[in-house]
């Protein structure tokens, strides 16, 4: 089966009623844990950007603390997990302000880490690209933002 596109699916939606809507989104959360995830953060907790930033924080501190340090392979394979989870929560958000503040705790987090991922060039690189990629998407950030956030990332780089 071929999926439509989201331009088809939104007409479609426009002629159904509000019950349909309901039972479709229901059926929906049904199948993926990220659909749930997604309806949550909609549901629930949209409105508290604050809140839900600290909630991913929390929780992107209790990964970092079931990393198995016995081998950088293992180091390696649960910071890119970490991450892959942080984009997904960012994506949930769309905003960019919230983006940047996971990828700034997340790397504020990983310099930190112990045993140090400067030891590591692969660590090192996912480190860098990270840095990297807040600067970029600051640089498309309102002038006052960008200022902090300026302040933010020259702290973590020294």
């Amino acid at each position: 089966m071929k999926a439509v596109s989201v331009v088809t699916i939104k007409k479609e939606l426009k002629h159904r009623s509000t019950e349909e809507l309901l039972e479709l989104c229901l059926r929906l959360s049904k199948f993926k844990k990220e659909n749930k995830e997604l309806l949550t953060y909609l549901l629930f907790e949209s409105h508290d950007e604050a809140g839900y930033i600290e909630t991913v924080k929390a929780e992107i501190d209790a990964q970092f603390k079931t990393i198995n340090t016995n081998s950088y392979f293992y180091i390696k394979k649960s910071i890119r997990k970490i991450l892959r989870n942080i984009k997904k929560y960012a994506r949930y958000s769309l905003k960019k302000e919230t983006e940047v503040e996971l990828l700034l705790y997340f790397c504020e987090v990983l310099k930190d880490f112990k045993p140090s991922i400067s030891k590591n060039v692969t660590l090192m690189n996912i480190y860098d690209r990270q840095v990297a990629l807040i600067k970029k998407i600051v640089s498309g950030l309102h002038e006052d933002l960008q200022y902090d956030y300026h302040i933010k990332l020259d702290e973590l780089e020294n």
